[in-house]
């Protein structure tokens, strides 16, 4: 995990009133940065959805995308995070 990024299950809930599961925010220094999440349409075989939150991408062109795991997911959230 990138330094000074935290992974943390996220509290939203749905409209039909369900919580999800596979909703997580992420967090540098106690401020929401990015989410990532399990999503309902993704590409085959990769349905973690990772997004950098409105202007935390310092400028990088990827602001988003979609990863086999969870931890693929973060990994190139802090990849984009960090400007690389």
């Amino acid at each position: 995990m990138a330094e000074g990024l935290i992974l943390k299950r996220a509290t939203r809930i749905i409209p039909s009133g369900e919580l999800k599961r596979d909703d997580y925010d992420v967090l540098c220094d106690d401020k929401v940065v990015g989410c990532i999440m399990k999503a309902a349409v993704t590409p085959v075989g990769r349905p973690w959805l990772w997004i950098l939150g409105h202007g935390a991408h310092r400028d990088h062109p990827t602001t988003h995308g979609y990863a086999a795991d969870r931890e693929e997911a973060m990994k190139a959230l802090a990849k984009a995070w960090g400007g690389e």
